[in-house]
């Protein structure tokens, strides 16, 4: 499993967990809330059947105390433990019992009175663990709905343990099969996240592709104007590359070599042949031009954010450790590390080349050189990463096996940027 794949399952697995406790939790609560409901429905529908079987006006009336009696008893040891009629003021006509009932009452506290147009309850859990609910129902008769109530009734029912348990199984069947379905949801996903990261990614190598394509032939046509075939791009990208792993760069800050690498000249497209392609030594006019390049090449990439990371290695690879290099003269570790790296690099690729107006060094030469000018020319730590790297490098890219300086890039393209 590579890494997106792996953040991705891991991310839609938490997801899915937290939906899952969610919605189980949710799911849990609107049973429980349901199953009491349906409960207190019940116990409503009892209570007004058995009521309505009396007369609800004569609650009101004289013998309001004796029929609010009869209802009560009729009641009491049903479905409910404790029986209250009340008339439309709120005042207590009757009261019944069970013997449970009795013991309930000591435990339940009064009511702030019954005013409510709608049946209410309350689910109580008493101290002994058992749970109760308290039920109240305001008494119509034959009244419109828009009239006050006749008369109201509170009644107080045990939830029998069986009742729980169904209860209890209920919500547990909810909140399971909710958190199913998160789970199931996240499983369902994956895949398809997946398949886009795919098509996606297709899409983001074939452009980095591009990308890279256009830094080499960049580089390239640079490199063909100053009477080179391109290996030059390619050896010295190869070097600087090996001395940044040395050095231990991260991928990121090695992207950014490898990017200036290829680009490091482009400025040269700017500087007329008779300058670039003169075999002798440059006049001082000749030289200003030569070094022209620089601030050209920083104004090929400047505004283009895919090339913006080949700007340090552009604009200071011909700076010097101690301050006497171009443009701008930066010292030490002012120059930036990428520029610091390739400057190494790009001199050793001139020292073992041959040119127009000269011939390849050997390697004990060329390393002589770059070794003497440490703490001068060069930052001292870099010559000494590249001091046990130099001979292979040298054979490898100057040495009889020469000529595999393009494969040898393509591998480090591909270990990272891709």
């Amino acid at each position: 499993m590579n890494s997106y794949r792996r953040k991705a399952a891991i991310l839609i697995a938490l997801v899915s967990t937290v939906l899952a406790i969610v919605a189980s939790t949710a799911a849990s609560f609107v049973a429980r809330e349901n199953a009491e409901h349906a409960t207190v429905q019940l116990a409503v529908e009892e209570s007004r059947r058995m009521i309505g079987q009396l007369d609800i006006a004569d609650l009101n009336g004289p013998d309001g105390q004796a029929v609010a009696t009869r209802a009560a008893r009729a009641l009491a040891g049903g479905l409910f433990e404790v029986a209250e009629i009340y008339d439309r003021d709120g005042a207590l006509l009757a009261e019944w019992n069970t013997r449970e009932g009795e013991r309930l009452q000591a435990q339940i506290d009064e009511h702030d009175g019954l005013q409510s147009r709608q049946p209410d309850y309350q689910g109580l859990h008493l101290p002994d663990g058992r749970w109760v609910l308290r039920v109240f129902v305001p008494l119509y008769g034959d009244q419109p709905a828009d009239a006050a109530p006749t008369a109201y009734f509170e009644g107080v029912r045990v939830v029998p343990d069986w009742q729980r348990q169904n209860m209890l199984g209920a919500t547990l069947t909810a909140a399971l099969m909710a958190a199913l379905a998160a789970i199931a949801c996240g499983l369902a996903i994956y895949p398809i996240v997946v398949h886009l990261n795919k098509e996606n990614d297709r899409k983001s190598r074939d452009l980095l592709k591009s990308h890279i394509a256009l830094l080499e032939a960049m580089g390239k046509a640079v490199a063909k104007r100053d009477s080179d075939t391109g290996d030059h791009n390619y050896r010295v990208t190869n070097i600087a590359m090996a001395i940044g792993e040395k050095l231990g760069l991260a991928d990121k800050p090695m992207r950014a070599l490898l990017s200036g690498a290829l680009l490091h000249d482009v400025g040269k497209i700017g500087v007329p042949d008779r300058i670039l392609l003169k075999p002798g030594r440059l006049d001082d006019q000749e030289m200003a031009l030569m070094r022209s390049h620089v601030p050209q090449g920083e104004d090929i990439v400047a505004g283009i954010p895919s090339l913006a990371d080949a700007r340090d290695v552009i604009a200071h690879h011909h700076e010097k450790w101690d301050g006497t290099g171009y443009p701008r003269g930066l010292a030490g570790e002012d120059i930036p590390l990428s520029a610091r790296i390739f400057a190494v690099a790009d001199v050793f690729d001139a020292l073992c080349s041959p040119r127009p107006y000269k011939d390849a060094m050997s390697f004990d030469t060329a390393w002589g050189i770059i070794r003497d000018d440490a703490g001068s020319h060069f930052d001292p730590r870099v010559v000494e990463a590249f001091r046990p790297l130099a001979r292979r490098l040298h054979r490898q890219h100057f040495g009889e096996n020469g000529g595999r300086s393009r494969e040898i890039l393509e591998r480090g393209i591909a270990k990272y940027f891709f």
